[in-house]
């Protein structure tokens, strides 16, 4: 089997509820999704998405995202899809770094090799747990009232996970932790997410002037150095996200004990290949995960889907459901959220299947 094509589609992902706020003044309001087709001389096609979180939020953006897969096509074009190993090194021995643009492609291939096989992609990352699982809501950034509104009209939806987004000023975020809890029911779990968006002192006032809230407090700071001082001097159960892009650094973090979850990001890593060794690197380690990415629709949320339902579920922390948070659907048979949980599908490959409608004509076609 060989890569006959490569092409890149750019679609456009309004929000249902109109735009997302997180730290620092930063908000979207319609994403910019590029989705990969990988086409093989033997009928197989894969789909993979990358989607960035607009071009403030990593060092990534999607126009960039595109410019690396064009970078990327002619190299790969006459490879085996399936065999990820050498299809990632040729990838990195063409573009040095840019994880994220390789992203799409290492998860369109994924789809291939589930299709060749026979099996959902699930099964080949370690296999199927359970029926289905847990998802978390993220709460744009907005007035304490607002998101507390937030929170019980998403649990009215079956959610039972709430990510907070905080990192504003101290006293309007240790009022927004406030309200939010205040709406909870037992059992339910309160994250606020700061997205580096304070500084040490103000970490340690919010965390402090809320030490009574269960809580988990995630990614306060911009650098791993900053987090782990504020989480050698906290209670609270903590989260790593920005800063985790490799395994390096989850073996530095495991060693000093700088976080009870992580969040792993597939594009931040560059696709599933290396999202699945970070994800079993975490399970060996007993470090609980997060299974999502930086945005995405329909193929980025069937990818997380896979990702997330071959992880062991006591430490699976929580994962996301993306394609509910846009208007716009790119793909039959894609995931959808029933009562706050999620399940990958039992088709072969990812188990979707493009809307050709909504991809228009490609922005990048790559032939051999």
């Amino acid at each position: 089997m060989r890569i006959a094509s490569i092409s890149a589609y750019r679609v456009e992902l309004p929000l249902v509820e109109g735009s997302y706020a997180w730290s620092g003044g930063k908000s979207v309001q319609v994403f910019d999704s590029t989705i990969v087709r990988v086409e093989t001389d033997v009928g197989f096609v894969g789909h993979g998405e990358v989607c960035p979180l607009g071009p403030a939020y990593l060092p990534s953006y999607a126009a960039g995202a595109r410019a690396g897969i064009a970078e990327l096509a002619p190299h790969l074009l006459g490879l085996d899809p399936t065999r990820l190993g050498p299809l990632n090194r040729r990838m990195d021995a063409a573009l040095k770094g840019h994880a994220y643009a390789k992203s799409a492609i290492d998860v369109a291939c994924w789809d291939v090799l589930g299709q060749a096989a026979g099996q959902p992609v699930c099964e080949l990352l370690g296999g199927r747990f359970g029926d289905d699982f847990s998802l978390y809501r993220a709460i744009s950034q907005d007035a304490p009232g607002a998101m507390a509104a937030s929170v019980a009209r998403h649990r009215a939806d079956g959610y039972r996970k709430f990510q907070l987004k905080v990192g504003g000023a101290v006293a309007d975020d240790v009022a927004r932790i406030r309200a939010a809890a205040e709406v909870l029911e037992p059992g339910d779990v309160l994250i606020a997410d700061a997205n580096t968006g304070w500084l040490t002192h103000e970490a340690l006032r919010v965390c402090r002037a809320v030490r009574d809230v269960d809580v988990y407090v995630e990614q306060p700071c911009a650098t791993y150095e900053e987090c782990l001082t504020v989480r050698r001097a906290i209670d609270h159960p903590f989260v790593l996200d920005e800063v985790v892009d490799g395994v390096d650094v989850l073996v530095r973090g495991r060693a000093d004990r700088a976080m009870d979850a992580v969040n792993v990001k597939i594009s931040k890593f560059g696709g599933l290949t290396r999202a699945k060794l970070a994800r079993d690197l975490c399970v060996a380690l007993g470090v609980a995960v997060t299974i999502e990415d930086t945005w995405g629709g329909d193929v980025a949320t069937a990818a997380i889907a896979h990702l997330a339902h071959s992880t062991p579920p006591e430490l699976l922390f929580t994962a996301t459901d993306f394609n509910s948070y846009v208007t716009v659907s790119t793909a039959e048979g894609a995931p959808q959220r029933r009562d706050g949980r999620l399940a990958a599908s039992l088709a072969p490959g990812l188990g979707v299947r493009v809307r050709p409608d909504v991809l228009g004509e490609p922005v990048l076609r790559f032939a051999g």
